[in-house]
């Protein structure tokens, strides 16, 4: 009876989780980030291991579809002007993420990865650098745990902010490109603004998560960890030829729209699943300081890279 009732509620829980996905895969990228929110506090996860795994998938799949609906050349143009915020705000970052964490007295590991997914990409910074520099499972979940918080109020914050200023669709997308740390808020946050934003976050955020090569090498000799160990973004050059294809081969530049739509639900979904792991355990177990420590990373370089491109373009 007990066996047949845990069965029951297991069914239950997998139908309502997957009619949210449902629901999801079709509305705006907060609406689904918002959604699986609300459902991580009211139901248990039915599938948290897979839903992990199609995570990192989706986001990769959705980024590589983006590409199709790009332009090369303004994709150049977007990662010359955005070269020197990137370059700055990585190592102001890296290094004001090193004093806060010996200020807050947080250990090493973990006040460095959430360093290092403040200044290049995120999750999947520290899903790189994580075991090149042999983190614990407590560590990378708290760093994690700290940056998805984060992303999740960009998501809903920056589109407000940027009407608020007036910003520009191109200041906008540099803008979240440089203070929001995962690609998939990043989109997302762009999405919601403009398509001129969209196109020029999304190709400064890639390339500023190639900077995980470089902080993974030097990660690499600093805890002496073997070279094997390093990840190396591929997706990032199959979003490039996307955009290729799509800008010196017509067919595809004039089906493009519908890879871009495949995409953006692709998106939405991945925003979903990320909501749907944030459950009030998950966010308890991240702690004071490491959350002060990414709080503090975060409205830093938020202000100072707004100030900047306010000023400066």
């Amino acid at each position: 009876m007990i066996m047949y009732s845990q069965q029951t509620h297991l069914i239950v829980r997998k139908v309502i989780f997957l009619t949210a996905a449902a629901f999801a895969l079709i509305s705006a990228a907060p609406t689904a980030l918002l959604i699986g929110i609300v459902l991580a506090q009211s139901i248990a996860h039915p599938y948290p291991q897979s839903s992990q795994k199609a995570t990192h998938i989706l986001l990769k799949l959705s980024v590589i579809g983006l590409g199709f609906g790009m332009n090369a050349f303004s994709a150049i143009q977007a990662g010359k002007e955005g070269l020197l915020f990137t370059i700055a705000s990585i190592f102001g970052v890296l290094t004001l993420g090193y004093f806060i964490g010996r200020r807050l007295k947080i250990d090493f590991k973990t006040a460095s990865l959430i360093s290092a997914g403040t200044a290049i990409c995120g999750g999947s910074a520290i899903a790189a650098l994580s075991p090149v520099m042999k983190a614990s499972e407590k560590q990378i979940s708290v760093a994690l745990g700290t940056v998805f918080i984060l992303n999740s109020l960009a998501l809903f914050l920056f589109p407000a902010i940027g009407h608020w200023f007036h910003l520009t669709q191109q200041q906008f997308g540099l803008w979240c490109a440089i203070a929001i740390h995962d690609t998939s808020s990043v989109v997302g946050a762009a999405s919601k603004y403009g398509d001129q934003a969209l196109q020029i976050a999304t190709t400064v955020k890639l390339a500023r998560a190639l900077w995980i090569i470089p902080v993974s090498i030097a990660t690499a000799y600093f805890f002496k960890t073997s070279k094997n160990q390093l990840q190396f973004p591929y997706f990032i050059m199959l979003f490039v030829l996307a955009m290729l294809a799509s800008t010196y081969i017509p067919f595809i530049s004039k089906n493009s729209h519908h890879m871009t739509t495949l995409a953006k639900g692709g998106l939405s979904l991945t925003l979903f699943l990320i909501g749907s792991s944030l459950s009030f355990k998950s966010l308890k177990s991240v702690g004071p300081g490491p959350l002060i420590q990414g709080t503090a990373l975060w409205m830093i370089i938020s202000v100072l890279s707004l100030y900047a491109i306010v000023t400066l373009t």
